[in-house]
């Protein structure tokens, strides 16, 4: 599969698309790159990055490669949402200034009604990651948002 330009293949625009680019994608894996960068969004003032925003990392990848499909099969990128993960390790506090991370993503579960599981880490020298992150892509994501806004409040 050809890896496409990030910002052609995620539903993010402008600054909030945290991916610098595409190193691999395949059938059921994607590799991603972010170079931690002074200034940028979610970068503290010392120029690191805070390492819980790995987590948007993986799922910036996770929708990279669904959006690397949808362009093969000559589809438009869709909305898809991060419905969580139970675990997020990572051995560092935030990611340094310069630091170039590398963010794999593999498929390992999904089923026809749009979900899906997905293996991610992040690594660097001396960095490591790691999550399993469930997602969620509606067939058609308008109709969702109208039906989540004709549905009673519940607090």
């Amino acid at each position: 599969m050809k890896p496409w330009p990030i910002a052609e293949v995620v539903p993010h625009a402008g600054e909030m698309v945290l991916l610098d680019g595409i190193e691999e994608v395949e059938a059921e894996r994607i590799v991603c790159t972010r170079t931690v960068q002074p200034g940028a969004l979610f970068v503290d003032a010392d120029g690191s990055m805070p390492a819980w925003v790995g987590v948007e990392l993986m799922a910036q990848s996770i929708a990279a490669w669904a959006g690397c499909r949808a362009r093969a099969d000559q589809q438009p990128v869709q909305l898809g949402f991060l419905l969580g993960t139970r675990h997020y390790a990572c051995n560092v506090d935030a990611f340094p200034s310069g630091c170039r991370l590398r963010v794999e993503a593999v498929r390992t579960f999904h089923d026809e009604h749009g979900m899906g599981v997905f293996t991610c880490r992040i690594d660097a020298p001396d960095i490591h990651a790691e999550a399993r992150l469930t997602v969620y892509r509606p067939r058609d994501a308008d109709a969702f948002f109208e039906q989540l806004a004709g549905e009673p409040k519940h607090v």
